[in-house]
């Protein structure tokens, strides 16, 4: 067994500092949890690091073949711990001096590691281990405030969770069963001869598990009620992260584990791509609440990352397509949020009214991410959208290509709903409160996304290659 765990530093790390931190926040007083906060970051920069140098190695499976450390398993460590990065500093204002603060930053942390995990996991048994740690502390964080909102928020979640996972595990015996072993490479060749019917169903219910994980449709109903129930922090964070972990773990499974020709996965991530996006879409156009316009939001945007994997073997532009546009959802995503953290009162689209002129530089960075949310240019998920796009038509899905494009269009009409009461005047009679900002952490998240998101729109052409180079085979 090639065990090395210096090869898993960076999921290591964030384990180890939620242990240390637990332990330390159990001493500390109130007015000190901070220092759990700055060891959740070291541990961010820590695996940042760890995974630069790994970058320079070879790819290797460790522990029996059961985790893979290769570009998809880098790509994934390094967006997940810069959104981690990203998810902290707007949650200072909110969390800070809270009685539950260390426990926030300890959940985060497992959650992460989770969703690192998810990608990396190149076993049946250890995707079903890595989906419970992505799981299990996401629950945690949506019920942290126990407020009776929250409290159904996370119920909801829990219940669904539990469902898709006891399927999940259900589908993991049927093709360990059929197979003879859990290990991807082993399935890919031993699931050529099994029964078709009980290929078709262990993928379909490992799928749903993965569906749960990236709220993708029919396993989104927990989306809009965990979101809008959370506090903004934690919103932020089970809207983003585990949808990263989760989609890298949709590509390993269907392109490693599944023979080409045993079940057509790739008709089923299209059909669930098109309902995604379709749905999410259309659920968002009524919505007044902002943080259920961006559940709703986060929905359709599965749809067009799931178009990545539906032509993952097929297009050789699939794999550098999903990654570059889960990094620029990541951050286009977290900088909305940001916003919503800073202005705490403001709960409806309404309350943004006269925001830019009163706070110019946040409605600024508000127009940035949620522009950039539709893929106008020069965001990055303009070029991510059109690296999918391009993709999707050379792996023979015309037809998804089509309709992606006539939800983009659609999407802009609700990300507009919010985007121009901002830069109307508000009302005479109305009181300024919903526009009182909660600090500087915030407005400071929300302007390094909104810049990262800018800069990774207009450098493309430096940063695909380059991640071609070092993060992509």
């Amino acid at each position: 067994m090639k065990e090395n765990p210096a090869a898993l530093i960076p999921e290591i790390a964030l384990v180890a500092a939620a242990v240390i931190g637990l332990l330390a926040g159990s001493w500390l007083p109130r007015r000190r949890q901070w220092v759990v906060r700055v060891l959740a970051a070291g541990a961010c920069v820590a695996g940042l690091a760890a995974t630069a140098a790994a970058m320079l190695d070879t790819p290797q499976r460790v522990f029996d073949g059961s985790y893979a450390v290769d570009p998809a398993t880098n790509a994934a460590r390094v967006i997940i711990l810069a959104a981690t990065l990203l998810v902290l500093c707007l949650s200072v204002d909110a969390v800070g001096g809270h009685r539950h603060e260390t426990e926030f930053y300890v959940l985060v942390l497992l959650a992460s590691a989770g969703a690192i995990a998810l990608v990396g996991a190149d076993d049946l048994l250890t995707l079903f281990a890595a989906y419970l740690l992505a799981s299990v502390p996401s629950y945690g964080l949506v019920g942290l405030l126990r407020n009776p909102l929250g409290t159904e928020a996370a119920l909801k979640y829990y219940l669904l969770g539990a469902l898709l996972g006891i399927v999940m595990l259900t589908g993991t015996t049927v093709l360990v069963g059929v197979a003879g072993t859990s290990s991807y490479p082993g399935l890919r060749d031993a699931l050529t001869g099994a029964p078709p019917a009980a290929v078709a169903f262990g993928v379909v219910a490992v799928t749903a598990g993965i569906l749960f994980k990236i709220g993708g449709v029919p396993a989104q109903f927990w989306v809009p009620d965990a979101v809008d129930g959370a506090s903004t922090p934690a919103a932020a964070f089970v809207s983003t992260i585990p949808k990263i972990g989760g989609l890298g773990a949709a590509w390993r499974l269907y392109t490693h584990a599944l023979p080409a020709h045993s079940v057509d996965w790739a008709l089923l991530a299209a059909i669930v791509a098109a309902a995604s996006m379709t749905l999410g879409n259309l659920a968002a156009f009524g919505q007044t609440k902002v943080k259920r316009l961006l559940a709703y939001s986060t929905v359709s945007q599965v749809g067009y990352l799931l178009m990545a994997v539906t032509v993952a073997g097929r297009s050789g532009l699939a794999q550098r397509a999903l990654w570059y546009y889960l990094a620029a959802y990541a951050v286009t995503n977290l900088g909305a949020f940001a916003v919503v953290a800073e202005l705490p009162s403001a709960v409806t689209i309404e309350d943004y009214r006269g925001m830019a002129r009163r706070h110019p530089a946040l409605a600024a960075a508000l127009a940035v991410c949620l522009l950039g949310l539709v893929g106008t240019p020069p965001t990055a998920i303009f070029v991510g959208k059109l690296e999918i796009f391009t993709a999707t038509i050379n792996g023979g899905y015309t037809w998804l290509a089509v309709l992606a494009v006539a939800n983009t269009v659609a999407s802009l009409y609700y990300y507009l709903r919010w985007l121009a009461p901002a830069f109307l005047a508000a009302p005479a009679d109305r009181e300024d409160a919903a526009l009182v900002t909660a600090g500087t952490w915030s407005a400071a998240a929300a302007y390094t996304a909104a810049a990262a998101s800018v800069a990774l729109g207009i450098g493309a052409g430096i940063a695909l290659p380059l991640g071609a180079g070092r993060l992509l085979p």
